[in-house]
Formats: structure tokens, C-alpha cells, sequence
């Protein structure tokens, strides 16, 4: 038995075609992907307060009256529990102002919400104590005396993660000995950046640094410190008028600080 097969026009081809196409399109429209989208958050003076409180309570040691601002950043993402869609990308692929970054890279520990939460602000605790050592044995190292003495307590609330780290050492610094010369490390100016931070004074990188550059302009400042390893990611997006300054080391940050005051040269991405 011989059957013939219906021939089709090519529009009437086209149209078969398009069909179970369009349908693989709008299930891939609805069906939650494995991304996050992430856009600048906020900022906070480690020399002043956040929410109301002080985020350095220095004791054990006089502390100094700061001038200027240095002000840790943030990027706020998806929930770790929020479906991301087909749009959602595709809208955070073409605005400069959000970025889409792989879900578990955002959120390692998954998709719970509470152990989410403990593991950032376990990593915040440990970069506290880190940041605590790095800035003392600087100190230490630069001739402060009474550094055995001194007890520092970091409130930021609910803010988590270790990318804090660096500008806490700074501000503890700044708290006790300023640049080392009776001036401020800020030069009274607005500093902001990011960074991790080890008790040896290793600078690291946090990811992220476009989005956090654009949050550090909107609030007021004018050099942005980022970790060497991330500068080019830094210059992607980077707003008019926020000077980049590349950073390894908790010393030589400070020294690039000082360098500013003084109109100096000072390494850049």
C-alpha cells in the first residue's frame, strides 16, 4: 500500500515549523532559570553610623574625630527563593544598571533562605575578626603604642559577606592614628570601595565591582578602592567622575591614601 504525504506551501511550511518553536519559546519565557539579578545597593560610613548605631565601638584606646566618609558598598540580588525568567535576563543583559550573575555564585549555600542568611553573616563575623587583627598589627607595625589593649566591635546589622572587610581595617586605622601625621586617611573627603580583607592585610576581590561603583558615585564619592584583580570589571561600567585606585594590601592602601592628600602619584586601573 502506497500513502501519499500532504505537500505544504512554504508559508504553510514556515507556519508548521514556527509552531513547536514558539512553544519551546514561551515555556522557556515561564520556566524560572538559574540566575540572579543583581543591581547597586547601599552604602555605609564605617566612620559613622548604620541605622541608627555606631559601626565601630573602639575601646581599650583614645579614638580621634574623623572628617570625610568611607563608605563600604553592596549589591542587592534576586532572593535566593525568587524565580528568575527569559525577561529578566534579557532586560539585565541590556541595562547598565543590573547585572545577571549565576544563581549559585550569588547564593552558594542554596536556595534556603535562613542558611543563606547564617552563612553571610558567619562570613561577616570572620571578617570582622580579620579586618580587627589586620588593622592593629598595622599599627603595631607603624609604631602606635597600646594596641594589646584595644577591643573593636563592628555593627553593620544585617548586611552580610565578607566584602566589607578592607574598609573596616581602614576605619579602625582612621579611628585611632588617622594617616599617622594628626590628618584623616579620607583627606576629608568621601572614599568608598570594597574588599576582602585577611589579618595578614591581603586585599581580595568580592565580585560585583560595577554595580558597587555606580552605588559609590550616587552617594557622594569621588575614588572608588578596588581589589587589583577586578579592575577591568570596575572600568565596564565606571560613572564620570569616580577616580579607580587598585589595591592588594591593607598597607599599601593606606599609602595610596596618603599619596592623594599629598597630590601624588598613585597607581591606577
Amino acid at each position: 500500500m502506497v500513502f501519499s504525504l500532504p505537500r505544504f506551501t512554504r508559508p504553510q511550511a514556515l507556519a508548521v515549523c514556527a509552531l513547536p518553536v514558539a512553544t519551546l519559546l514561551a515555556v522557556a519565557a515561564l520556566a524560572p532559570l538559574p540566575f540572579a539579578v543583581a543591581q547597586p545597593g547601599g552604602t555605609s560610613d564605617v566612620l559613622g553610623e548604620h541605622e541608627g548605631k555606631p559601626v565601630l565601638t573602639i575601646t581599650g584606646a583614645p579614638t580621634r574625630e574623623t572628617k570625610g566618609e568611607l563608605r563600604m558598598t553592596t549589591i542587592v540580588a534576586t532572593g535566593p527563593q525568587m524565580d528568575v525568567r527569559l525577561g529578566d535576563v534579557i532586560d539585565g543583559w541590556f541595562r547598565t544598571d543590573r547585572a545577571v550573575m549565576p544563581k549559585d555564585s550569588v547564593y552558594p549555600t542554596g536556595d534556603n533562605v535562613k542558611e543563606v542568611q547564617k552563612h553571610n553573616l558567619g562570613d561577616m563575623r570572620r571578617s570582622q575578626d580579620d579586618a580587627t587583627k589586620a588593622a592593629l598589627s598595622y599599627l603595631k607595625a607603624n609604631g602606635f603604642d597600646g594596641t594589646g589593649k584595644v577591643d573593636v566591635k563592628a555593627d553593620l546589622g544585617k548586611i552580610g559577606g565578607p566584602s566589607a572587610g578592607l574598609f573596616l581595617s581602614l576605619g579602625i586605622i582612621d579611628k585611632l592614628d588617622g594617616d599617622g601625621s594628626g590628618g584623616d586617611l579620607t583627606g576629608g573627603g568621601t572614599i568608598a570601595g570594597t574588599g576582602t580583607i585577611t589579618a595578614g592585610g591581603e586585599v581580595g576581590p568580592v565580585g560585583g565591582v560595577a554595580l558597587k561603583t555606580q552605588a559609590a558615585r550616587r552617594d557622594g564619592a569621588t575614588v572608588f578602592l578596588v581589589p587589583k584583580a577586578e579592575c577591568a570589571d570596575a572600568q565596564a561600567e565606571l560613572p564620570k567622575g569616580l577616580k579607580l585606585v587598585p589595591v592588594t594590601t591593607l598597607k599599601g592602601t593606606v599609602d595610596s591614601l596618603r599619596a592623594l592628600q599629598e597630590g601624588a602619584r598613585v597607581p591606577s586601573c
